[in-house]
């Protein structure tokens, strides 16, 4: 049923396509392209999912890796070219913050009690840690003056290769993490023929692109209308959209009862945002507008106070609803922070 929805949803890209060539409202273009995105990076993921089966653990596993955050990485890359730093930085904090207080919240909610991996939890929840120290050297000098000075993008080069070496080191954790997912899956489904698989993908992230482009084109308008403030839609509204894929298989994956499987995918999802994608987009960047890596205080602060304050719900390793809604009530917390706090 989920499925035929999802797959039903799809005829939003095109009605997305549409409406941006007939000039409709930002708002409505807003919302139509961020809507048409979550059926996208379902379809992704799920191309994905398909082309392990045929390419084994660990090229499936690096497929799932780089693929499952190439709408965020497409997001952030079109809003550097349209010059929209604050928003790239905003999505990427409120992508970290998201997935280890929003969804790990849903799954735990939903799930209830369970054991949880505690050694894998918290090398995640370490990895986001440690990503919001480094994160302070280009981030401090940039709360003075232009945070977008090229000293600053220069400087936040090396302090992105760290942390993608950083994700090097653990990339063997996560293919073990895409490993023990593709064997729970693979009995219940028949895989694609992997050309078809390969061939999915490459058309889903060429739309992707295309109704990402038009997705950022619109922020600034959809904000002024919305009465919300670029930071607040890119850190809470374009990071869920962009999340959509790990949002819904970790909730769908507790539910069924598999805590564990969905509290690691919730926590490495973030940390891997951490270490590989904020590096991988201010690499990126320089073929486009070098970025900064100067994050405003909150977002620092947001960031490192959710690695403590999940580390200090998780800490006996285990799990239920009360946990689940205390990580929600955090999220609750960090997005009225965000709302405040808006573009000042």
């Amino acid at each position: 049923m989920v499925k035929k929805f999802l797959y039903a949803s799809l005829g939003l890209a095109p009605v997305a396509i549409g409406i941006s060539f007939a000039g409709t409202g930002g708002l409505v273009i807003f919302t139509v392209a961020a809507a048409a995105l979550l059926p996208l990076a379902w379809l992704i993921g799920e191309s994905t999912e398909q082309a392990a089966y045929h390419t084994g653990p660990g090229i499936g596993g690096f497929l799932n890796a780089t693929f499952g955050n190439a709408p965020e990485l497409i997001i952030a890359l079109f809003a550097v070219s349209h010059g929209l730093t604050d928003v790239v930085r905003g999505s990427l904090a409120g992508s970290v913050v998201g997935n280890m207080l929003l969804v790990l919240g849903f799954s735990l909610a939903v799930g209830g009690r369970g054991q949880l991996d505690r050694r894998s939890s918290f090398v995640s929840i370490g990895l986001v840690a440690v990503t919001a120290l480094v994160l302070l050297i280009p981030a401090g000098p940039g709360w003075s003056g232009d945070p977008d000075r090229a000293a600053l993008a220069a400087l936040s080069l090396p302090v992105a290769v760290v942390l993608l070496l950083a994700y090097m080191a653990v990339t063997s954790f996560a293919l073990r993490r895409h490993h023990d997912l593709h064997r729970g899956t693979a009995a219940n489904e028949r895989a694609w023929p992997l050309h078809v698989s390969l061939s999915v993908l490459a058309i889903a992230t060429v739309i992707t692109a295309w109704v990402a482009e038009i997705l950022v084109g619109s922020i600034e308008e959809f904000a002024e209308h919305a009465g919300l403030s670029e930071f607040f839609v890119a850190a809470v509204i374009i990071a869920i959209v962009g999340n959509a894929a790990e949002h819904g298989g970790a909730v769908v994956v507790a539910a069924h009862g598999k805590l564990k499987l969905a509290a690691e995918i919730a926590l490495a999802s973030s940390a891997q945002v951490a270490v590989f994608l904020i590096p991988a987009v201010a690499i990126l960047s320089w073929a486009i507008d070098p970025l900064a890596l100067s994050f405003r205080p909150v977002e620092i602060a947001v960031m490192g106070g959710t690695a403590a304050f999940c580390s200090v719900v998780l800490f006996g390793g285990h799990s239920s609803r009360g946990r689940g809604i205390l990580l929600l009530a955090g999220y609750a917390a960090v997005a009225a922070a965000f709302f405040i706090v808006g573009d000042r």
